[in-house]
């Protein structure tokens, strides 16, 4: 997997959507298109500090003349937010990847997006995307309030009377069971708190997992787990190396040489996803799918339970 390019770009529009939700449209200084994407992608903001945030674009996609993304301020955050919010003025020069979509859509006769907050930004390029192909789709929006609620003027003129809006300071509280029983031809994605992931995903139980799609950019937390080393072996030359309890196996990788992409290192992004055989893996990421973990690991996050051999 390649290194991601990238980029320097200029923060043209900034303004709030929310009381705390900084809005950016993010162009190249010197040429008119940036590099496509496609609904449901994001991009790595790279601080100056080194620091690495995923953001999902929340434009237009078939508009290439600009990059949006939307940041909510998080005072207790890791200090992403914060430098964002108080930097990213107009004018200012953002360093941005290429986009990378880890919730794209699929082709459904139907679609429903179910969203929480600020996990709204992926549905806004989905829904222009969805409106363009003539596609039937409904939008659930979970919020404080209308005021707290980022992006819904855009939402209100690309849906319609597609967006259903759920707000609870209002007394009214998204129950999954709108969504409805099972069809073949419905695919459901969710994107917000764990809570609402939890909550839908457990609704909708009975589905096949590959109708379901989420999307989070948290790390996973679990108090009670405990790291154990390991050995990984490289299939192609036999090498094996000893992945200590307190170190991941990204980075013993790259002691020994190995060039492996990563961006997050928190097991969301999925950009050093590689193989694996012969091994039972300990998965601790929040990106791949169920169906993928028979042979495909993140090695920033996930282990294995004394040994694992490695496709690189």
């Amino acid at each position: 997997m390649t290194a991601r390019i990238i980029m320097k770009l200029r923060v043209a529009r900034a303004r709030l959507t929310a009381p705390d939700v900084l809005h950016l449209d993010l162009v190249h200084p010197l040429r008119p298109e940036l590099p496509e994407w496609t609904a449901g992608a994001h991009v790595d903001l790279r601080m100056p500090d080194g620091k690495i945030r995923q953001y999902s674009l929340c434009g237009d996609p078939a508009d290439r003349s600009k990059y949006e993304i939307a940041i909510k301020r998080e005072p207790s955050g890791r200090g992403g937010s914060v430098w964002a919010h108080e930097h990213l003025k107009e004018g200012a020069i953002a360093h941005v990847s290429a986009p990378r979509n880890n919730l794209p859509l699929v082709a459904a006769q139907r679609t429903v997006l179910v969203a929480g907050g600020i996990g709204i930004t992926p549905f806004v390029a989905m829904a222009h995307e969805l409106t363009r192909r003539g596609q039937d789709f409904v939008l659930h929006y979970c919020a404080r309030s209308r005021e707290e609620a980022p992006l819904i003027a855009e939402l209100e003129a690309i849906c319609g009377s597609r967006l259903k809006c759920w707000f609870s300071r209002g007394g009214s509280r998204f129950d999954p069971a709108v969504i409805g029983p099972h069809d073949g031809g419905t695919h459901v994605y969710v994107c917000g708190p764990q809570r609402l992931l939890d909550a839908v995903q457990g609704a909708l139980a009975d589905w096949p997992e590959e109708q379901i799609h989420g999307e989070v950019f948290q790390a996973t937390l679990d108090e009670n787990f405990k790291a154990e080393p390991f050995e990984a072996v490289i299939a192609s030359t036999g090498q094996r190396l000893l992945v200590p309890a307190d170190r991941s196996l990204l980075a013993v990788l790259r002691d020994a040489g190995f060039i492996v992409a990563s961006s997050c290192e928190l097991g969301v992004c999925g950009s050093c996803e590689c193989g694996y055989r012969d091994g039972l893996v300990i998965h601790r990421d929040k990106s791949l799918a169920v169906g993928k973990r028979q042979d495909r690991m993140l090695p920033c996050v996930s282990r294995a339970r004394v040994s694992v051999t490695l496709e690189m």
